[in-house]
């Protein structure tokens, strides 16, 4: 069992435990933002998807809802999700790939499963992460990339093969597109296998999908998000064979306000998209997805997430 409050090693800063939400058909854990850590780098937000088994007739339903300042990085372990955007964009996206959309000044999308996938049973799970623009890019256009497995740079040793799903890691560049300086990256370690994350960046931290790790001589389970203290080198050793999400990333270039879908660094600017999207003003509609949508829900008192500069 791991240990799950303080004195944790020297490298390590502290530990988040996920909440976990059931949405209907499956369940989430949320480990950013949380009362023991807000952001990692740009990462804002970061869900865990199930694992769970969809039987027949199924399906995951994430009725169309905006968003603004951020990008959303959708990556699967296991199933299948089509999105689909006000800007047009219609997706599958399956386990390797990943979808990356800037929302920007706004855009309204939506996540489901496709009629196909639910004929049958269908497992699913993977990570959801929402990554803070840039103060100077908060109004940049939306866009949407879709990258194929085959695309994404690969780093291999000893019982371990790492994925680079977005920045830079162990060697090697993801091909996909970022704003800002951050990793992201899906690790599979064989039992009694090592990595090393190097303190290139000030802000890291793992995410344990499955399976048990060890730093410094302490386990910590699946479900956790061990945040890395700044400027030290850290070894995971994979106590059982497991699925480790690293990353992080420079700082924020300020403070963000996070409410419901929307992030900014000002505040009137979320209650502007709020009264955008109530009023039916972002002016998008989600192909073949027009019947249906998410309403905001009751206004809360805005703080901001923490920025260093």
């Amino acid at each position: 069992m791991s240990q799950l409050t303080p004195p944790f090693p020297a490298s390590v800063e502290t530990v988040v435990i996920p909440r976990t939400s059931d949405i209907g058909n499956f369940e989430v854990r949320r480990a950013l933002p949380s009362r023991e850590r807000r952001t990692v780098g740009p990462f804002v937000f970061l869900d865990e998807m199930g694992p769970a088994m969809l039987q027949a007739g199924v399906g995951i339903d994430v009725r169309p809802h905006p968003h603004i300042g951020l990008a959303t990085v959708t990556y699967l372990y296991e199933g299948a999700i089509m999105h689909r955007d006000g800007a047009g964009n219609v997706r599958t996206i399956l386990p390797g790939e990943v979808n990356w959309m800037t929302a920007g000044r706004g855009i309204v999308h939506s996540e489901r499963s496709s009629p196909e996938s639910r004929t049958q049973p269908q497992r699913l799970a993977g990570l959801q992460s929402w990554v803070a623009l840039p103060a100077s890019l908060e109004e940049t256009d939306p866009g949407f990339v879709h990258y194929d497995r085959d695309a994404q740079a690969v780093a291999e040793g000893e019982g371990v093969r790492a994925q680079i799903v977005a920045g830079s890691l162990f060697g090697q560049t993801s091909s996909v597109r970022t704003l800002s300086p951050l990793f992201l990256g899906d690790v599979a370690l064989e039992a009694g296998a090592r990595v090393q994350l190097d303190p290139e960046y000030e802000e890291r931290a793992a995410y344990i999908a499955r399976g048990e790790v060890e730093i410094d001589g302490q386990r910590f389970e699946a479900g956790r998000l061990v945040v890395f203290a700044p400027g030290k080198a850290v070894t995971l050793k994979a106590a059982t064979a497991a699925r480790v999400a690293l990353l992080g990333g420079e700082p924020l270039d300020g403070p963000r306000y996070l409410w419901w879908n929307f992030v900014s660094s000002r505040r009137d600017r979320i209650h502007q998209a709020r009264e955008d999207w109530e009023r039916d003003r972002f002016g998008q509609t989600v192909p073949e997805d027009t019947t249906e949508f998410i309403p905001a829900p009751p206004w809360a008192p805005l703080a901001p997430l923490p920025g260093s500069r």
